[in-house]
């Protein structure tokens, strides 16, 4: 049976395979085949929340909200560049925990502190979106959305009496959402003075800690406990309105200053005076300036052939640094032809001025305040000029002055009662910072020219844009509050050869002042008239003496 049973197999395998083979074949080629449908394919919106989340079991927050956007090169650049991050900032933490640690030595009978082990580990954050806010303000804010599941490997080791106690931080995950202002924008590199963190929700941080090997998590109801109080603790350090500032430049150095006074200058008259005419007289008027100020000297009246002339007259200048600006005094002789000779000049710096305090100077004209140059014996004459510093009432306070009841303060912007706004002078300030869409039908060179009290100033000239940005400033000393006053803003292009069309008007605002006198400023965008789509950014203000 053996022998037969063998034979029967090998005869069956010879066989049996070109018999299967062979039905095979023509089942394959004879047989009907199926009708096969093709798939449904249906945009993602049409389908369903369950169909939904079983394609995307997370959806990217840069498809749930489109504002945000996807930042996959940063996320390249922090997997690339976290092994020096790594290190980088576990170096940071063991220096600023190193005092820390020092405080503790020797209290509780604790003897040592140090880490055993301080890594992040492998696996960077991971920015999930990010969008870029526009304000008004010179700044950029930036929101993201991180999410970091690390595998960090930190370890404390604890020498307390005579027992080694180690702490270990595992499975850390963290969730937030920061906001990040830089402010202000400055033409210093790198272009902004300081960072300003805030975080827009409660932050989500997951860990695991263990000491001496024993998971103390799985405590009943310490894991809750901890995660309360760590999301408390944060949120009153960073949650918004609460912010963390990283000074990265000298602000007072890089900033632009903003008028904090007013100087009132009378200058009373001069005597003896220099000769510089042929017939012995000399024709004399003062030229007054603060140093760091780029607006035009006021001038005095010229008083004909007078060598002990009296002028009595009053100027008010803006002060924005008393600590370090000068009043420039330049007394001239006038001529009708060539230029002007100069009679003297003398300085006075205002810090030598307390505010609200009215002082005298006589001074002794020099030839120039050059002291590497040996002074000149031949006498100049002297000049007589009264002082005071008036701060503005919002910034009475740096200068030891009295603000009560100068209004009260919401949401940052201090809010005028209408009795104050019936009296004191004050300055108007008008910053035209740039403009967006202005097309001309000839040609798109613009600037600005702005009308207030029957008096023009203008912006300087940008050529071949519908875009351009000035920031430019004017100011407008003023004897009382403008409260029905309107300031006409209007947009020109001027062809650079001449032509019968050399100027065209691109748009133009009325903007009425007593918001901002109420307000104490207005910083908006204004659609301009007359203009397709053009608008105008403008920030005013209004300080009162």
């Amino acid at each position: 049976m053996g022998l037969f049973g063998s034979f029967l197999g090998i005869i069956g395998f010879v066989f049996g395979i070109p018999l299967g083979l062979l039905v095979g074949f023509f089942v394959f080629v004879y047989s009907e085949t199926k009708q096969v449908k093709e798939p449904v394919v249906r945009p993602i919106s049409e389908l369903g929340p369950h169909a939904l989340q079983e394609l995307l079991p997370e959806i990217p927050l840069w498809v749930k909200t489109p504002d945000y956007e996807r930042v996959d090169w940063l996320n390249k650049f922090l997997l690339d560049m976290w092994p020096y991050l790594d290190k980088a900032i576990c170096e940071i933490i063991r220096s600023t925990t190193k005092p820390i640690f020092a405080e503790y030595i020797g209290k509780y009978q604790i003897k040592a502190i140090e880490f055993e082990e301080l890594t992040l580990g492998t696996l960077p954050p991971t920015i999930c979106g990010m969008k870029v806010l526009e304000t008004n303000e010179k700044e950029l804010v930036m929101e993201q959305v991180i999410k970091w599941a690390g595998n960090p490997n930190i370890v404390l080791n604890l020498q307390v009496s005579s027992l080694n106690i180690t702490v270990q931080l595992v499975d850390l995950q963290v969730f937030a959402m920061p906001r990040v202002t830089l402010r202000p924008l400055v033409p210093t590199f790198p272009c902004f003075a300081k960072v300003v963190v805030s975080l827009l929700e409660k932050p989500h941080v997951d860990f695991g800690m263990k000491i001496s090997g024993g998971d103390i998590m799985a405590i009943p109801g310490l894991y809750r406990f901890v995660q309360e109080t760590i999301k408390k603790q944060v949120a009153s350090l960073y949650l918004w309105p609460q912010t963390l500032e990283v000074p990265i430049l000298d602000e007072s150095t890089v900033a632009i200053k903003k008028p904090v006074g007013i100087l009132h200058v009378n200058v009373i008259r001069a005597h003896k005076l220099l000769k510089m005419d042929l017939l012995g007289s000399s024709d004399p008027y003062v030229k007054l300036s603060l140093t760091g100020d780029k607006l035009p000297a006021k001038k005095s009246t010229v008083k004909r052939k007078n060598l002990n002339p009296v002028w009595n007259e009053k100027f008010k200048l803006v002060v924005k640094d008393p600590q370090s600006q000068v009043l420039q005094l330049q007394v001239f002789d006038w001529d009708k032809v060539g230029a002007h000779d100069k009679l003297g000049m003398q300085l006075i710096p205002l810090k030598m001025l307390k505010p609200y305090d009215n002082k005298e100077f006589t001074l002794d004209l020099l030839k120039d305040t050059n002291i590497n140059e040996t002074p000149s014996k031949k006498p100049r004459g002297q000049i007589v000029v009264d002082l005071t510093f008036v701060p503005f009432k919002e910034d009475s306070n740096k200068f030891g002055g009295n603000s009560e009841g100068y209004g009260r303060k919401e949401s940052g912007i201090d809010v005028v009662s209408d009795d104050e706004v019936q009296e004191g002078a004050g300055l108007l300030s008008v910053i035209i910072q740039e403009a967006e869409e202005v097309e001309g039908e000839h040609h798109n060179n613009p600037f600005a020219v702005l009308t207030f009290n029957g008096e023009k100033r203008k912006t300087k000239v940008m050529k071949k844009t519908r875009h351009p940005r000035w920031n430019e400033e004017f100011q407008f000393m003023l004897e009382e509050p403008p409260l029905r006053e309107k300031i006409h803003i209007e947009i020109m292009s001027k062809r650079k050869t001449f032509s019968f069309l050399s100027k065209e008007s691109l748009g133009h605002v009325e903007i009425n002042l007593n918001d901002v006198v109420h307000n104490g400023r207005i910083n908006d965008r204004y659609h301009l008239i007359n203009s397709k789509n053009g608008e105008i950014h403008v920030d005013i203000r209004w300080k009162v003496v």
